[in-house]
């Protein structure tokens, strides 16, 4: 059996920030289906990143789309300013979401593909009622926050129960992954069932410079059996 279509998002996390566009226009040329941003406050997660005004510069150097990752405590405030920069994708964390059907629905209203992500202590079950709303479901492998941790291995047992719930409810929703994704662990998330894998150092650290590192990803990602 051949392994399945499996989509490569490189996660600026682990960019070069001093030269952030150039990093962007090599991972286009080296294949990636996607930009992963990330944004964080410092509340949600110990961390601060970046906003809407270096999401719309990086918009400039790029024709991917680009996934924003909200790791922040009040994402719905700061949509139409992401959707405005120019956000393909806007995931917002159940654990920061009180109405999480009312915030996937607020995404999409603003032409942009909704998205829920679950740190990895969260169940599945905190996001089954929401799955009809959802674009993209996010599983973090690792705890949110920085970039460069170890996969966490308990989180592939989720991975296999988010792919059984979206199959039997046959939701054409998309199952990303985001955390310590390297040639080691690619296959085994996608056995597990993930089609999009978010990875950063693996790409941006690679020593052979970014090109190889998505090609080292992605064999790995596609040496995998279902």
């Amino acid at each position: 059996m051949s392994a399945p279509n499996v989509r490569i998002s490189a996660s600026l996390l682990s960019a070069d920030f001093a030269d952030l566009g150039a990093e962007v226009r090599a991972a286009e040329e080296a294949g990636c289906d996607e930009i992963h941003f990330d944004v964080m406050d410092g509340r949600f997660v110990p961390n601060l990143t970046i906003g809407a005004p270096v999401l719309a510069a990086v918009r400039r150097r790029t024709r991917l789309p680009i996934s924003v990752h909200m790791m922040v405590v009040d994402a719905a405030a700061l949509l139409e300013d992401f959707a405005a920069a120019g956000a393909s994708s806007y995931t917002v964390h159940v654990e920061a979401c009180t109405h999480l059907h009312a915030a996937l629905e607020a995404i999409r209203r603003c032409g942009l593909r909704a998205g829920v992500a679950l740190n990895p202590a969260t169940p599945p079950s905190a996001i089954e009622e929401a799955l009809p709303y959802a674009d993209r479901v996010l599983v973090m492998t690792v705890n949110p926050g920085f970039g460069g941790q170890q996969f966490i291995p308990g989180t592939l047992r989720k991975i296999e129960r988010l792919r059984r719930m979206l199959d039997d409810a046959r939701l054409d929703v998309e199952l990303a992954v985001d955390g310590g994704i390297n040639v080691d662990t690619a296959p085994g998330v996608v056995r597990a069932g993930a089609r999009t894998l978010i990875a950063g150092s693996a790409i941006f650290g690679h020593p052979g410079g970014i090109a190889a590192g998505v090609r080292a990803v992605r064999e790995a990602a596609a040496s995998a059996t279902p």
